[in-house]
């Protein structure tokens, strides 16, 4: 199994040309799968459809969720697709697995006078006020993925064009309109920056944190949380979130959905459509102010 694992995840980087977290992300479904065979005291040669359909029944009764599952059994199906093409199985027993039907879920929205409010409520007087503001709007100006933002570089804006060039997923580039005000914030940062002592090897990256060295996912994570707490937003919180209400603005605001699917990198369009989904009580409140049945019972 170990061999197989090196070959697989070898292809993933080097054929495949996946990052580093899509890597993590298989290889921690192979860690379920691996534990699964050894419970079993199975071979890859051995695992069938049923042994398959028994892995998926125990991820669900250890209370794993059913979007995890899903992309288990997803990571799986990658894995045993591989050694056929690899010439290492004839036939793929995971061809027939089914994954756990999961809802649609979709994240909070902010509006731009909530994101306002967080930005206000940061204290610009700590060493970090000026660069979690900077972060901030930058994620709501730009829509950045959280891992985009984190290894962001200085070579990667373009302060006369306004973009941004981002790596995203998949190691696909995308040039990313930037405002001026996530401009202004971050040049206000780089007055603060400019006084620290950087670590050698770090001196590239936009963002760091008191050490010199630039942040993590999870770094930003707590900051966001802590931020949104503080300016009173009863909401759950993420630089998710901040990601989806850049998507939702731009759609009311009229953009085009292949323009948006653009900007936030993502390869299928229905991913999209998912993410800009529009606040049904803001529809509601057009389709009452606006449509024409509405307008004359109204006036009537």
């Amino acid at each position: 199994m170990e061999q197989f694992r090196r070959r697989y995840l070898r292809y993933l980087k080097l054929e495949r040309n996946y990052t580093a977290n899509t890597i993590e992300a298989y290889t921690h479904d192979l860690d379920y799968l691996q534990n699964f065979m050894r419970c079993e005291n199975l071979t890859i040669h051995d695992v069938k459809l049923s042994h398959l359909e028994t892995f998926a029944a125990t991820i669900h009764e250890f209370g794993v969720s059913a979007s995890s599952q899903a992309r288990i059994l997803s990571g799986v199906r990658s894995f045993f697709r591989f050694l056929v093409l690899d010439g290492e199985l004839k036939d793929d027993p995971a061809e027939l697995l089914e994954s756990p039907a999961v809802g649609e879920h979709l994240p909070e929205v902010l509006s731009t006078e909530e994101v306002d409010r967080m930005e206000r409520s940061i204290d610009l007087s700590k060493w970090e006020g000026q660069r979690n503001r900077a972060i901030i709007e930058v994620l709501f100006s730009c829509g950045l993925r959280v891992s985009e933002l984190v290894s962001l570089r200085f070579s990667d804006i373009s302060v006369k064009d306004k973009f941004l060039r981002i790596v995203g997923k998949g190691n696909k580039e995308r040039l990313v309109p930037i405002s001026d005000a996530a401009l202004h914030e971050i040049q206000l940062w780089l007055l603060d920056r400019n006084l620290m002592k950087v670590k050698p090897g770090e001196d590239q990256y936009v963002f760091l944190n008191r050490r010199g060295a630039h942040l993590t996912r999870t770094m930003i994570l707590i900051m966001i949380k802590n931020v949104a707490k503080d300016a009173g937003i009863n909401k759950t919180v993420s630089p998710h979130t901040l990601r989806h209400s850049f998507a939702t603005a731009l759609l009311k605001g009229g953009a085009n959905l292949r323009a948006i699917q653009e900007m936030l990198g993502h390869e299928n369009i229905k991913t999209t459509q998912i993410y800009t989904h529009i606040d049904i009580t803001t529809l509601r409140e057009e389709i009452l102010n606006h449509h024409p049945r509405n307008m004359k019972k109204s006036e009537g």
